[in-house]
């Protein structure tokens, strides 16, 4: 069933380039956004295993386009990272980006795009929603996971490490001007985080799909995601070496960033933030194992909703003899059928506790939580009482 809002507002401003040799585009889309000598902002990671050579491989004679580059992005991006690429921006008299990465790149990106097109040394006065006044710079993105969709997104999210909390910056104007998503350049992520970077994109399109700001448009691309994470996850981790499963993957996790840039996330992103923030744990990791749990709590007001997801999961569910609300309860333990199995395939953690957080952490985290800006889309409200409930049930196993 298609629910239509009275009112709603839909943008997908950022082109998307994708399919095998994607890279090949990238001098074309320099050209088109005027960009004659960009930032690279990367991570050690992505120099060290070859990544950014097959980017600059790609551009053939022309590699001394690529000749600026951070690659100083820590784990979680952080304000001292944006503030140091910026530095490096202005000293080297620079016209674009291109975000060679995963979500923290990308999120450092964004960071120092406002930092300089804002004009500004704090970046804190911009956070929240909206703040931001002045057109950005053109921003190229070639993500190296499948999972954040932060390379179709309006929000990038900077960790501040004095109020150990994770800083959320959202507007239109941080949405990428374009993305370039090829294979190739996701065919070396371990299973581990194969794993992990596919769960969020799965919660992106489940809470995109689910809370309050949904319509007909984000509807579709988190259906899409749906499909294509539930078909080809799995297969990414079995054989990380198949390009097709992880072209799927990869537009999945566009489609998914997709959805949510235009209808939000919910609770799931609104605790998981806090317990990345708090107890530092991967924040791919901490919605696959928040996802069942919130979705539980949701059922009530949600149930019509999630049973719709079933068509759209592989392996298929039989729900020809179930009521509405037993389809929707089915929903959420293929959820956990698939933590189960990514588990067992690479050691994905299934419980709070498995992944680091501690018991004493719990009433910190869900006190936090509720500051989240994510919060606010989710459809059924939650208190500290609610938040600590759900991270209890999160943390280990239940005894038999």
């Amino acid at each position: 069933m298609i629910q239509i809002p009275e009112y709603f507002e839909f943008q997908n401003p950022t082109k998307i380039i994708a399919g095998q040799q994607a890279l090949t585009s990238l001098i074309a889309e320099m050209k088109r956004l005027g960009i004659s000598q960009p930032l690279v902002i990367t991570d050690e990671g992505i120099v060290k295993h070859g990544l950014l050579k097959k980017v600059k491989q790609a551009l053939g004679d022309a590699t001394e386009l690529l000749e600026v580059v951070f690659d100083k992005v820590p784990a979680d991006s952080s304000i001292e990272a944006v503030n140091e690429a910026a530095r490096l921006y202005r000293d080297k008299k620079c016209d674009g980006l291109l975000a060679i990465g995963g979500g923290s790149v990308i999120d450092t990106a964004k960071g120092v795009n406002i930092v300089i097109s804002e004009n500004t040394e704090d970046i804190m006065k911009f956070r929240g929603h909206d703040r931001l006044s002045k057109k950005q710079q053109p921003l190229l993105v070639i993500p190296t996971t499948s999972g954040t969709g932060s390379e179709v997104t309006l929000v990038s999210v900077v960790a501040n490490s004095k109020a150990n909390a994770k800083m959320l910056f959202t507007s239109a104007l941080l949405q990428p001007s374009a993305t370039l998503l090829d294979p190739e350049m996701t065919i070396s992520l371990p299973p581990h985080l194969t794993a992990a970077t596919g769960m969020d994109a799965l919660t992106h399109a489940v809470e995109a799909f689910s809370c309050l700001q949904k319509n007909p448009f984000s509807d579709a691309y988190a259906q899409v995601a749906i499909q294509l994470i539930s078909k080809d996850l799995s297969l990414s981790i079995k054989d990380g070496a198949n390009k097709t499963a992880r072209y799927h993957l990869a537009l999945a996790s566009t489609a998914a960033g997709v959805a949510f840039s235009n209808s939000m996330v919910g609770a799931v992103h609104g605790i998981g933030h806090t317990v990345g923030a708090i107890a530092h744990v991967h924040h791919g990791v901490a919605m696959a194992i928040l996802l069942p749990h919130v979705m539980r709590y949701n059922l009530d007001e949600l149930y019509e909703t999630y049973a719709q997801i079933i068509p759209w999961l592989s392996p298929g569910i039989n729900n020809n003899n179930m009521t509405t609300y037993q389809s929707a309860e089915e929903v959420i333990k293929w959820v956990e059928r698939k933590n189960a199995e990514l588990h067992h395939l690479c050691g994905m953690p299934m419980y709070l506790e498995d992944a680091g957080v501690k018991m004493s952490q719990l009433e910190q985290i869900a006190k936090q939580s509720l500051n989240d800006g994510a919060m606010v889309a989710n459809p059924k409200e939650i208190d500290v009482k609610d938040a600590l409930d759900i991270l209890t049930s999160a943390f280990r196993k239940d005894e038999e």
